[in-house]
């Protein structure tokens, strides 16, 4: 039993670290969206400020947990942070685009069509940070 998870874990662990760093960060940017949208804070800066915050755990998080990259000179740091940001700033415009359709356009339920809009934006940020930190 130990081997097939084991064997498993070696070719699906860095997907599942992926997951879960991305379900922590889905998470992260639901609550500060919701608990600002909650405070009558509009939707297009709720939903900055959520970015923000969450893009900030996920790089932290992203470096460290999923894709191990352990060069820590300010050079490499700084280049991946950029990278990373300009990264999730493109998917920051998928993002937008779905809640003006879905809550603008459709005036769908502000709690589906952001969980929607999360779903795109993991897949979209798998992509942009398998890249990043190779």
């Amino acid at each position: 039993m130990d081997k097939p998870i084991k064997t498993f874990y070696a070719k699906y662990g860095e997907a599942l670290r992926y997951l879960i760093v991305g379900g922590l960060t889905t998470l992260i940017n639901l609550v500060i969206f919701f608990c600002l949208t909650h405070l009558s804070i509009p939707w297009f800066w709720a939903n900055i400020a959520a970015w923000f915050l969450s893009v900030l755990f996920a790089f932290i998080a992203n470096k460290k947990l999923v894709f191990s990259s352990s060069n820590t000179s300010a050079s490499v740091v700084l280049k991946q942070s950029v990278s990373f940001f300009a990264l999730r700033g493109a998917s920051l415009l998928v993002d937008t685009a779905i809640l003006f359709v879905g809550l603008n356009l459709l005036h769908g339920s502000p709690l589906i069509v952001k969980i929607i809009d999360q779903v795109v934006v993991i897949a979209l940020n798998y992509v942009f940070s398998k890249h990043i930190f190779a």
